[in-house]
């Protein structure tokens, strides 16, 4: 069943993962109107457990997220399933389309809809996505200990991926693949550390009883792996947000692309902010957590500044049809009648 969703809140949030939820927990405890439309379509999904959270180490994904549903909800904040399409600016606030039709308005926005991973053309990369074909050390170096570990180089940051990943295991293998060649700064790091180069493309992984035992090499050779980690381009899912002038641009990093905004999560467009993976590619689910309160709370502290300037205006000037329509708002509410 789709879930209703009322005509306008304070806040709506476009993403369900860490970053959306705790920014609504925040917005919910603050007395806030607030809605999290979520895809359900959370990046971590296909890993088994969360990690380096504190107090929630190991937990499902999706067992994390059923929490923070229930916490939001908890506080008076809904939560409803869909896809956001298409945001546009009305009058003060903002008007929300889902692809289904339905629509809400929102005097601020909270976008936490985070990025896809947008792996490398080599056939049963994506089957073993989350499992034994990696991305971040910090997220699953602790499970590949003392594996034989390779890297798939793609781009800029392989070498420093490569060397993250040797703080792991002594056997870790840089292939080359399809990066740039290796300067001799970076040949020389590698050597030091004992990471053996592979040079040429790799084709395929060879995987056997639902586990990876190798990588195979476009001719044909095949080096004994047990885990490969693979520096995945991040794409941003924010296209809904063209209407209002907002796009995803290019990090600094060379990983992908993100929305910019400052440190609250405040972006160019006023009135939206962005938190977790939708800005900092890098940002694990702790992070994102405390990025998406930290924008809530600004958030909240702007509504407050707003509503401040309205209850001046309307205290010099009690008898303003502006302030007439306020108090036939608070006072009828959906009763109200008249001109």
């Amino acid at each position: 069943m789709t879930e209703q969703i009322r005509d306008g809140y304070d806040v709506v949030v476009i993403g369900g993962g860490a970053a959306g939820l705790s920014g609504a927990l925040m917005l919910a405890r603050a007395r806030r109107s607030v809605v999290v439309i979520d895809a359900g379509a959370p990046r971590n999904a296909p890993a088994e457990g969360v990690h380096g959270l504190l107090a929630r180490e190991g937990m499902p994904p999706a067992e994390l997220l059923a929490r923070g549903r229930a916490e939001v909800r908890g506080y008076g904040g809904q939560v409803a399933s869909g896809q956001v399409a298409e945001v546009r600016r009305d009058g003060d606030g903002f008007l929300v389309t889902l692809a289904d039709g339905r629509r809400t308005r929102a005097r601020r926005l909270l976008v936490t809809t985070g990025l896809v991973d947008e792996l490398p053309d080599v056939a049963g990369l994506r089957e073993r996505w989350g499992r034994d074909v990696l991305h971040c050390p910090y997220c699953h170096g602790w499970e590949i200990r003392d594996r034989a570990i390779g890297v798939l180089a793609t781009g800029p940051m392989s070498v420093h991926q490569t060397l993250l990943f040797r703080q792991w295991s002594d056997d870790v293998t840089y292939f080359a693949h399809t990066a740039p060649p290796l300067g001799a700064e970076q040949a020389e790091q590698l050597a030091a550390r004992g990471v053996r180069v592979v040079p040429g493309e790799v084709a395929s992984l060879a995987v056997v009883e639902d586990r990876l035992v190798g990588v195979r090499l476009s001719d044909g050779t095949l080096v004994h792996r047990e885990a490969l980690a693979v520096a995945a381009r991040m794409v941003v899912r924010a296209d809904f947000l063209a209407p209002l002038g907002l796009r995803a641009v290019e990090h600094p990093s060379g990983m992908g692309g993100h929305v910019p905004a400052d440190a609250g999560g405040r972006t160019e467009v006023p009135g939206v902010w962005v938190a977790g993976n939708v800005t900092d590619p890098a940002a694990q689910v702790g992070a994102a957590a405390a990025a998406g309160a930290l924008a809530a709370a600004q958030i909240n502290g702007d509504l407050v500044n707003e509503e401040t300037r309205q209850a001046v205006a309307a205290r010099r000037e009690p008898f303003s049809p502006a302030a007439e329509a306020r108090v036939s708002e608070l006072v009828a509410g959906d009763r109200r009648h008249g001109l």
